[in-house]
């Protein structure tokens, strides 16, 4: 039901699906080949997801950013924002809903995003809380 697909928001994400939250867990890719296919391709951020069996609110991301520098963003609102808007224009969530989107749990780092969609308002809202980096060492 999560085809593959570009999510605009400001920035290109591309989402894509995957099986089981085992898979998501698994993240594995060639950070170079990544990058430079991201940067041909204008994307931003590539946004895995799982969509939770037990809440169909409820979705597992995580976001390659190679782009950006690191293996992977552990809290990444814009990708959240373009993920609530996908999803409303593809019909996967009622026109009124709060999508909860759970990232960075396994990079230790665990964080809450709330997407936040009104029927007749094309706006999509993003809050959330994240894990705060330790300060670095003098």
């Amino acid at each position: 039901a999560l085809a593959p697909r570009v999510a605009y928001a400001g920035a290109r994400h591309l989402v894509l699906a995957a099986a089981t939250r085992e898979r998501l867990s698994r993240l594995d890719y060639d950070f170079e080949r990544l990058r430079t296919l991201m940067l041909r391709t204008d994307l931003t951020t590539v946004q895995l997801v799982w969509r939770d069996t037990t809440d169909p609110l409820v979705f597992h991301v995580r976001d390659p950013f190679p782009v950006g520098g690191v293996v992977e963003d552990p809290a990444t609102g814009a990708a959240a924002l373009a993920f609530g808007a996908y999803a409303r224009e593809a019909g996967l969530v009622p026109e009124d809903a709060e999508l909860t989107l759970h990232q960075g749990e396994d990079v230790g780092r665990p964080g809450v995003l709330t997407v936040t969609l009104v029927p007749g308002d094309p706006r999509v809202r993003v809050s959330g809380t994240g894990v705060p980096l330790p300060e670095p060492a003098a």
